[in-house]
């Protein structure tokens, strides 16, 4: 099985590990110095546009009726799209350039809160039947507090639908890169991410699958699903790289439908 293409993958579109030393970058992480660029170059790439995304809506299925919160909801593609099939959705983030794009996409009505999932949430307890948490949770060194709040939102038997950065993908890109490894450490990486000539600087927090596991049962979530998808069926063949010769599997993402206790 092939690594993850660069994230997000795109010819605009580039990535570096700058810091790999386990402290964390200042002034790292503002979405709102390339929300747009970011939003273009993610609609329908690889990564993003032909993997994640539709991994998030196949789990989440049948959702017409359903209350959905989508956590980290950035420009909206997954609200929409679960929107489409018949969910009321409510989402937040913490980027009003991220929210605004969400909003031109969603309409003046959607119901948009400006929100940190490291604090705690505007809502009231058991608000929602599903909460989304895609490509959120590995920008938060302690999950604690944040899984506590998302479990707290959802009524007893709801899910949490969620997506981080595969750890072993992680790993085997610090290996190629000549790297620091340590699968088994909790420590952050930062990487300089460019579009077109803008950078930013993006840190993320790898921990190993067990504590990941550890920390959604301590939060009173029982794992129903994990999940390492392939590609969707429609994705351009042009989208792949040259050395995936026609696989549809790579380790990109991890996928998890965990149920509220």
């Amino acid at each position: 099985m092939p690594a993850v293409p660069e994230r997000p993958a795109g010819p605009a579109f580039s990535v570096r590990v700058v810091e790999d030393d386990g402290q964390p970058a200042t002034s790292a992480n503002d979405y709102d110095s390339f929300a747009e660029a970011y939003t273009a170059e993610t609609e329908a790439n690889l990564i993003n546009g032909y993997y994640g995304r539709p991994a998030i809506v196949n789990l989440a299925g049948d959702v017409a009726g359903r209350r959905v919160l989508d956590a980290g909801c950035g420009s909206g593609p997954i609200a929409a799209a679960l929107r489409d099939r018949g969910a009321t959705v409510t989402g937040f983030d913490s980027s009003a350039g991220m929210l605004e794009l969400a909003r031109q996409r969603l309409g003046p009505d959607a119901d948009l809160r400006l929100a940190d999932l490291a604090s705690p949430l505007p809502f009231p307890d058991g608000s929602f039947d599903d909460v989304i948490a895609a490509l959120v949770l590995h920008y938060l060194r302690d999950w604690t507090g944040p899984l506590a709040e998302l479990r707290r939102v959802l009524r007893p038997g709801g899910r949490l639908i969620a997506a981080v950065e595969h750890p072993f993908a992680i790993e085997l890109m610090r290996r190629a890169q000549g790297g620091r490894t340590g699968y088994f450490e909790t420590r952050s990486r930062t990487e300089e991410w460019t579009f077109g000539g803008h950078s930013a600087a993006m840190t993320f927090w790898d921990r190993p699958l067990h504590a990941m596991t550890d920390a959604f049962t301590a939060a009173g979530f029982r794992i129903a699903v994990i999940s390492e998808p392939p590609a969707a069926p429609d994705t351009p063949r042009e989208l792949f790289p040259p050395e995936f010769e026609g696989r549809m599997t790579f380790l990109g993402f991890l996928f998890f439908v965990l149920e509220a206790a």
